[in-house]
């Protein structure tokens, strides 16, 4: 059949259409894929070939306010694989897994991974000096160790809960190193290649470095000297006591920096696996909620002194009980303190004068003064695990409920609540919020990045009312039940805190939380201590076991602080009843002959110490006044000094 010219001539054209059109298909796409698509193919190709070696930043040091450690790191090695240069993954995987600890499926798992960068090893991270040192015996092809940091704990258990500790990876979990977490950590670097199957790099391959970026260094509000005072009462009422547990708290009641902080039982951060999780999940001082007792009465006092319903200098009788709706709220001391001034009610702690303090300010403005002294909510301190506490509905206090919270019973605080509470109290009324971090520092050129400053959160009574309760609760320590806080030549306020203990709803028999909180120099504090004993086994009184404690705390630190010593406070009152006596002031001895000493100071608690006619150094200095059980040494020689 012949076809004819016209038909092939469109046959013709239909081809070269379609082939225009192929065409163009082809060079469209080539051009989308070569311009379009090309730089992510090209990333695409990069990543498959480029295989990526971390570098982990050096997580940033913990300080305390002078600049000594308290968290820095150690270098450590950690193990890391690279798959495609691993010759006998099996065997590998069952030589490792012996040192390391774990599962041969799982170390087998991890080295044979597809991806083309350095492989974690279960168990091989922040390896022993020990394991490392096996595996690098062993010289398996592919498997590296490289350079890791870990946290390391000068002081070991020194302000545990308050630091807190990291994870494998440098995570913070607790503490400060989980709250600041995203300032201590750094960024990560890297370097990265291209490489082919076996790991070997690529000619021409260009290699891309990002430097890491250590972690800030923070500085805290904690003295780590007064911190080691606070550490060592800690031991020794454990020791002394046997408590359920005990805690302590040390601020700056002007500007609530906390000096201090910690609690019983403790644990090592580094290896806090050893330890029950509620162990080191619970920073007690800011955690534990109790019935506070009598320390909960300063703020009773500071709202009645603020609203002038009392007269610190107006009488009051107490027979060792009081009615109220029909119910007898008793005194501490049974047979009553008799005639006395509201001051007297104060230094007595006495439970009925209190009562009626909080009659007289009524249920709603007693509850006013309590909620605006911080209790019911969080102070906001920046630590994990703050409690609430818990208040009375205004709406179910009746009269003895009023009474009852008036001494401090039947409310629930926390420590730290206290501590801003009754820093208020004697700062000129206005209550700070407590916190700890101070500010960070760029770890290289150590220039201030950040910084904390101290949070008034309301004024609460009146500068006029607060040297009022300052000098109330000085005479508490003077003169009163808190008389085993008195330090000789600082004027010390303070009141103790004795509550019976509550499980179940129900007061327990024999259970106490004893506690007390004190503050020097009283007419302008520049340290407030809080310490308080769970469940005690000896005599429960605040007065006779936390008090010493804080008494203890407080003159270390009142002389680590370099404040002075004066001789314008309140005198202290001898109790002869207990057995108290008057402090010893030392004589000058230096100079004289031992047989003058003898016969001149018979009486005194003499230690002698060398050979010789004369007294040629003593100790204490002439002047200091010394208690009861305290001892004079002199040094003896063989000429005289005068």
């Amino acid at each position: 059949m012949r076809v004819s010219n016209a038909t092939v001539r469109r046959r013709i054209f239909i081809i070269l259409i379609v082939g225009v059109v192929l065409y163009s298909a082809l060079v469209t796409r080539l051009g989308y894929v070569q311009l379009i698509e090309g730089p992510r193919l090209s990333q695409m190709s990069d990543e498959l070939l480029k295989r990526e070696i971390k570098f982990y930043p050096n997580r940033g040091r913990i300080l305390d306010r002078s600049g000594n450690e308290l968290v820095t790191n150690m270098t450590v090695p950690t193990l890391v694989s690279v798959g495609a240069q691993i010759k006998d993954p099996k065997e590998t995987a069952r030589q490792l897994a012996i040192i390391l600890e774990q599962k041969e499926e799982d170390v087998f798992r991890a080295i044979t991974k597809k991806e083309m960068s350095n492989n974690q090893i279960p168990g091989g991270r922040k390896l022993t000096v020990e394991k490392a040192r096996k595996i690098q015996e062993l010289n398996l092809p592919g498997i590296y160790l490289a350079g890791d940091t870990k946290r390391f704990y000068p002081n070991g258990t020194m302000a545990a809960h308050i630091l807190g500790f990291t994870g494998n990876y440098n995570q913070g979990l607790t503490g400060l190193e989980k709250i600041y977490d995203s300032f201590l950590m750094g960024t990560e670097g890297h370097i990265s290649f291209p490489s082919d199957a076996k790991g070997r790099v690529l000619p021409g391959g260009t290699e891309d470095y990002v430097a890491p970026v250590n972690g800030m260094d923070m500085y805290l509000t904690l003295d780590s000297t007064v911190q080691s005072f606070i550490e060592r009462e800690l031991d020794q009422a454990v020791v002394a006591y046997q408590p359920d547990d005990v805690l302590a708290i040390a601020m700056n009641p002007k500007t609530g920096e906390i000096l201090g902080m910690g609690s019983r039982p403790t644990f090592q951060p580094d290896e806090y696996r050893d330890y029950p999780s509620e162990v080191y999940n619970r920073n007690l001082p800011i955690w534990k909620t109790y019935e506070p007792g009598s320390t909960f009465k300063i703020v009773t006092l500071a709202a009645a002194l603020n609203e002038g319903v009392i007269n610190l200098n107006e009488g009051f009788y107490d027979p060792g009980f009081i009615n109220v709706a029909g119910k007898r709220l008793r005194c501490w001391k049974r047979q009553g303190h008799g005639q006395e001034t509201m001051l007297e009610v104060v230094e007595n702690s006495c439970n009925p004068g209190f009562v009626t303090m909080g009659q007289r300010l009524q249920k709603e403005r007693l509850f006013d003064y309590i909620k605006k002294f911080g209790f019911g909510k969080k102070t906001g301190i920046d630590l994990i695990g703050e409690e609430n506490g818990l208040l009375f509905n205004l709406n179910k206090v009746g009269p003895v409920e009023l009474g009852t919270t008036s001494f401090g019973q039947g409310v629930s605080v926390t420590p730290i609540q206290q501590m801003a509470a009754v820093s208020a109290a004697i700062n000129g009324g206005k209550l700070m919020k407590p916190f700890v971090a101070k500010e960070w520092r760029d770890s290289v050129t150590h220039d201030v990045v950040a910084r904390t400053l101290p949070t008034e959160v309301r004024q609460v009574i009146t500068e006029e009312t607060s040297a009022k309760v300052r000098h109330a609760l000085e005479s508490v320590v003077a003169q009163g039940t808190g008389n085993k806080a008195y330090i000789e030549g600082y004027r010390v306020g303070g009141k103790t805190g004795t509550a019976q203990k509550v499980k179940n709803g129900r007061y327990v028999d024999g259970e106490y939380i004893v506690s007390f909180i004190g503050f020097a120099p009283a007419d302008d504090p520049q340290i407030v201590v809080y310490f308080a004993v769970d469940n005690p086994k000896a005599l429960a009184f605040g007065g006779l076991i936390a008090a010493p404690s804080v008494k203890s705390i407080m003159e270390s630190s009142l002389q680590h602080l370099n404040i002075p010593k004066r001789k314008d406070g309140i005198p202290k009152e001898i109790n002869k009843a207990l057995g108290e006596r008057a402090p010893i002031e030392v004589p000058n001895m230096v100079g004289q002959s031992m047989r003058d000493v003898v016969t001149t100071y018979d009486t005194l608690p003499l230690v002698v110490s060398g050979k010789g006619q004369y007294v040629i150094q003593q100790s204490p200095a002439p002047g200091v006044k010394i208690d009861e059980g305290g001892k004079i040494r002199i040094y003896l020689g063989d000429k005289s000094t005068n």
